[in-house]
């Protein structure tokens, strides 16, 4: 997969410091006041650390909340969601309208997790609706050399603390103008028929112009 980062940005800070020094003088046809100094340049100060991602929560049927957490990592403190296992974005790329995003799903229970087959999908924009879109198994056309999302898909058994991934690709392209260009900030996956589903709100989102289409690729193995 090709790997795509977004990263935060420090905030350069600005110190500067004035000395003035002066004579007055103190009768007629004295000498002027010699001219104040000149502050020094400014100099950089670190920034705030880069924002980390969100993770998902699952939720009950009909409309999971979306919960955005501090880290993408998961921490000791917490709690892993309904169903054992835990979404989390990762590496991403874009160049030339063409998008690849990559996603985890971490087992977090205490017992093996078995996944078979493709993810289900779906994505919603910002106010939680529901995206038209055409999801289809493997690179859909939509780009070559893919062997991640056009490889067969196999049986995957995760052990508590291991991981699985999947990717998908799209094109951002407006092909009718006057169609509006459709963007979704949320990701829905159900990791296998019947589990809970569960919700990521996107970093990066999936701008998929007015193509309606997006390719997905089945459960692999994450090897560390």
């Amino acid at each position: 997969m090709i790997a795509k980062r977004w990263t935060g940005r420090g905030i350069p800070g600005l110190v500067v410091a004035g000395v003035l020094a002066g004579a007055l003088a103190g009768a007629a046809g004295c000498s002027p006041p010699p001219a104040p100094r000149a502050a020094p340049g400014p100099t950089a100060a670190s920034g705030p650390a880069p924002a980390p991602r969100p993770t998902a929560a699952s939720g009950p049927a009909g409309r999971p909340p979306v919960r955005s957490a501090p880290s993408a990592s998961p921490t000791p403190a917490e709690p892993c969601p309904e169903g054992g296992v835990r979404l989390v974005e990762g590496d991403g790329n874009a160049a030339m309208g063409l998008r690849v995003a990559d996603f985890q799903l971490v087992n977090c229970g205490a017992q093996p997790y078995v996944l078979e087959g493709y993810p289900g999908l779906s994505l919603r924009d910002d106010r939680d609706d529901p995206v038209a879109v055409a999801v289809e198994h493997g690179s859909a056309g939509i780009t070559t050399g893919t062997p991640d999302l056009d490889g067969a898909p196999r049986p995957v058994t995760l052990a508590p603390g291991q991981a699985a991934s999947f990717g998908m690709v799209w094109r951002n392209l407006v092909t009718e103008s006057a169609a509006p260009p459709v963007t979704a900030r949320i990701v829905e996956v159900e990791p296998r028929p019947g589990a809970p589903r569960l919700w990521l709100r996107l970093a990066a989102p999936v701008d998929l112009g007015n193509t309606g289409k997006l390719g997905l690729g089945p459960w692999r193995p994450l090897l560390r």
